[in-house]
């Protein structure tokens, strides 16, 4: 149901009053997608994911640190994956063309060029 003329001219007096009460805040809002926030987890989960590897391989010794390790490994691989199917494709393809675009900052590029000269 769309909103009614007055209901609109209310909403953008709010949103400007919004952008002119706290910029910073504001900016920081319009910038962060729900792609951002979900790449950020998908981060956080591989780097649990190799840090649950590194305590199974390290706890070998020790049945229940191996085991804990195991299931650290596999919550974040379960939640890899819940995290993936929530961005969908379109998130995903946001992700890896901003990756692409720079997102590895100045190693990457230097890694691009050298590949580039190699070949």
């Amino acid at each position: 149901m769309p909103l009614s003329p007055e209901e609109q001219k209310i909403l953008q007096d709010i949103e400007k009053s919004f952008y002119e009460h706290d910029p910073q805040f504001s900016r920081k809002v319009s910038e962060t997608t729900i792609y951002r926030v979900g790449g950020r987890n998908l981060k956080w989960l591989a780097l649990g994911f190799f840090a649950g590897l590194a305590l199974m391989i390290w706890g070998l010794q020790s049945l229940v640190v191996a085991v804990a390790g195991f299931l650290v490994m596999l919550a974040c691989a379960f939640f890899f994956e819940r995290n993936l199917r929530k961005m969908g494709r379109a998130g995903w393809q946001s992700l890896t063309s901003s990756m692409r675009a720079g997102g590895l900052g100045t190693a990457g590029k230097r890694l691009r060029d050298r590949f580039k000269r190699s070949s």
